[in-house]
């Protein structure tokens, strides 16, 4: 995985050439990511989903991030993205049922990596259950929701915790609920989960 291929962009978003995922992390060369959340309406609230990343990442395991997400290899185009949709979480889905929302420019940055997206971000308003989810569990051992509004409110400083309810693949009860506050989530910077919640708020 470390070797694949990926395009890498300058600061104006041009094309400069191809990196192993390695050196683009090493580096911290832009590069294209694909991003969908997937949102609810049930019983007239706004639900917005969330995995639960495995135990098995090298990158912040057992928290909560974007529904399914994943980086776009070289010879991949956008609409190629939803294969991360299928993969992660099992869903059959066609890209036609996506709702585009924009690419967004985010960095994070750890001592191991120094990860500069684009992130080409969109929204599938979900009919299903959770017994739909089949999870592919070396990348995700859960899905987990929220109320669209209580996770608003807790993006931007409103209020310090939230309740979500999910499931884990081969824990009991099937569904399960937890207070979580931004510590359980994956610490992108707080611009962009606002910006994710402005764009998605367009849209319901």
């Amino acid at each position: 995985m470390e070797t694949e291929l990926l395009k890498v962009f300058d600061d104006n978003r041009n094309v400069i050439g191809e990196a192993s995922r390695k050196d683009v992390h090493h580096k911290g060369y832009w590069h294209e990511t694909f991003h969908c959340w997937l949102t609810k309406k049930e019983a007239g609230i706004d639900y917005i989903y969330f995995q639960l990343r495995s135990e098995q990442k090298k990158d912040y395991p057992n928290l909560l991030d974007i529904t399914a997400a994943g980086h776009l290899l070289a010879h991949e185009t956008v609409v190629d993205g939803i294969r991360e949709v299928k993969e992660e979480l099992g869903i059959n889905i066609s890209f036609d049922n996506l709702i585009p929302l924009g690419v967004i420019a985010y960095s994070m940055r750890t001592e191991a990596i120094v990860d500069n997206e684009l992130a080409n971000v969109f929204l599938l308003k979900y009919k299903g259950s959770f017994k739909e989810f089949h999870l592919q569990k070396e990348e995700v051992s859960g899905v987990f929701r929220a109320r669209f509004s209580e996770f608003s409110d807790l993006i931007f400083g409103k209020i310090e915790e939230i309740v979500v309810e999910g499931f884990m693949i081969g824990k009991q009860p099937s569904i399960v609920k937890e207070d979580v506050g931004m510590y359980r989530f994956v610490p992108h910077q707080k611009e962009f989960y606002q910006e994710i919640i402005r764009l998605i708020e367009k849209e319901l």
